[in-house]
């Protein structure tokens, strides 16, 4: 096994860990009206994770790169907040999967659905500002001070504002319940864990894929012409 590609099949082995034991695995009967759509739990939370965690990261290296101008960090920065906007539209659309289940609607006036909305809106202006500068050191440093200053705002969108509103319906907002209440004998903890870190790695591989992307694609505006 390679010692640059071990966490890659780190990564496809907890996935299959968590896609097969988010089936298999036992799950609390005592849920209400999720009854068997808790198993969402090792898929949709995790890729919010996953968004939290990227976005994060994203946040980190434009700070690095402002502080170095080195342009890998930007690469880094730019790869992981694709990755990480990409994690949260795929929490978003299995959230709405189980809504629907549940709430009977995909989409409801919740503070913490409207706020996430407007958060990955925030960041898709970041991919486009990214795209729409032609002067790539200027470009860099507008990216750079923007993602500096949009993750607070996210975070305050999609975690702050919704722990403080007294209306909200989604578990582990306002005086809703989170999930550790129902999971009473901590079973689903066996593969909900797992599970943060497998879809993680999966996004943090497609990071690492764009920035090898833009790395070739840089190299070859840059060749000489023979």
């Amino acid at each position: 096994m390679s010692k640059l590609n071990w966490w890659k099949y780190l990564t496809i082995g907890l996935m299959l860990y968590t896609l097969v034991g988010g089936i298999l695995i036992k799950v609390p009967v005592n849920v209400g009206m999720l009854d068997q759509t808790i198993r969402n739990l090792f898929y949709h939370v995790p890729m919010w994770f996953s968004m939290f965690l990227l976005l994060l990261g994203s946040w980190v290296y434009s700070i690095k790169y402002l502080n170095t101008m080195k342009v890998e960090y930007h690469r880094w920065a730019y790869a992981l907040g694709v990755a990480g906007t990409l994690a949260g539209f795929s929490g978003i659309f299995t959230g709405m999967l189980w809504a629907s289940s549940t709430w009977g609607t995909p989409w409801t006036r919740d503070p913490k659905l409207n706020g996430a909305a407007v958060g990955l809106l925030i960041y898709i202006a970041y991919w486009l500002l990214n795209r729409s500068i032609t002067d790539p050191v200027k470009l860099r440093k507008i990216a750079a001070i923007y993602n500096i200053f949009v993750y607070p705002v996210f975070i305050a969108l999609i975690w702050i504002i919704p722990k403080l509103s007294d209306f909200s319906i989604h578990p582990g907002s306002g005086d809703t319940v989170g999930f550790n209440e129902y999971d009473l004998n901590h079973n689903m903890r066996f593969v909900f864990y797992p599970a943060i870190i497998a879809w993680s790695m999966l996004f943090v591989w497609i990071a690492s894929l764009k920035v090898r992307i833009d790395k070739i694609e840089s190299e070859q505006i840059n060749k000489p012409i023979e």
